[in-house]
């Protein structure tokens, strides 16, 4: 698979969406919905099934069920085989690492054991610390390396914030927030931040929202989607940071089963396209990520470029 043009990390990572897919066409059996001033488009489905278009919108915008899955993997035991490849501009291999790792928990606390791994190229530096960004980044999702003790699941009242922390450590929850709740501000990112407010009255206007009803992988589920609109002007273009989301629930009990998205933007300080698609799968009445492959060019001022793709298979899940 060819990596993608992708840019600056801080917005890597997941990053993570609510909304989704291009209305590209209607037949004379859609429906439209008001949400405020936005028009939501409604497919056949959807309007024979006369689900509650108002009590979805409001899970849409409200939902943290994605951030609480993967904030669920923090008191479970499980498996895991991660697969990084760096490329150079002409899509050449770089660097790669393949692994299988193992999280372990006991007493409150977690760390996670590196049982097979091979690496190319200079994926780690002459300390064994990671080489690029991005390899960085994913570990801080789903690796710890260290002893981490006191983590809970509870999503409830947690609130990402940038004030008072270092360069690395901004950009990780810069990551988690575009990653997690799309469809927010991000602070700490120059000329994109509130343009991923995709809910905003001054931004959801510049996209065209969908919902649908179809098999995913077997299962019937809602769809919501999100795209930009088709006859947006030249300046209006410049202002578009996400490309598609779309995001699957079961129809059944609402949980969120798979969610895509593509995001791209250019500015004088920083490039990135980003294409991420995230599966999810439950255990024991807990919701957690299976399956998230990431596709991703990105670039920053003063630091090199990075063009990845990596996948994170997760497996044997644990109390």
């Amino acid at each position: 698979m060819r990596p993608m043009r992708t840019s600056y990390i801080g917005i890597l990572v997941f990053l993570l969406g609510t909304l989704l897919a291009p209305i590209t066409s209607y037949t004379q059996s859609d429906s439209f919905y008001t949400d405020g001033r936005k028009i939501v488009t409604l497919r056949e489905v959807i309007v024979r099934n006369k689900l509650d278009v108002t009590a979805f919108i409001d899970r849409v915008k409200q939902d943290t069920s994605f951030y609480k899955a993967f904030r669920n993997l923090r008191v479970l035991k499980y498996s895991s085989l991660n697969d990084i490849q760096q490329f150079d501009k002409k899509g050449r291999l770089k660097a790669s690492w393949h692994s299988r790792t193992r999280q372990h928990r006991k007493n409150g606390c977690r760390w996670t054991e590196i049982l097979e791994e091979k690496t190319v190229g200079d994926f780690y530096d002459n300390d064994h610390r990671y080489n690029y960004y991005t390899a960085e980044l994913y570990a801080s999702l789903f690796l710890a390396n260290d002893t981490i003790c006191g983590e809970t699941n509870i999503v409830k009242g947690i609130e990402f914030n940038t004030r008072g922390k270092s360069r690395i450590a901004k950009h990780k929850e810069q990551l988690k927030m575009l990653f997690f709740n799309p469809g927010k501000k991000i602070p700490g990112l120059p000329l994109m931040g509130n343009k991923m407010a995709v809910f905003e009255e001054d931004v959801k206007d510049l996209y065209d929202f969908e919902i649908d009803m179809d098999l995913f992988k077997g299962e019937m589920c809602y769809i919501f989607r999100l795209t930009p609109r088709a006859d947006l002007s030249s300046s209006e273009k410049n202002d578009i940071v996400i490309d598609k989301m779309t995001t699957w629930f079961r129809t059944d009990n609402w949980q969120m089963v798979a969610r895509h998205y593509e995001l791209s933007y250019k500015t004088g300080v920083y490039d990135f396209e980003v294409n991420m698609e995230v599966e999810m799968t439950n255990f024991r009445g807990l919701v957690v990520p299976k399956t998230l492959r990431y596709n991703g060019n990105w670039d920053v001022v003063f630091k090199k470029r990075e063009i990845a793709v990596f996948t994170a298979t997760l497996f044997d899940f644990e109390e």
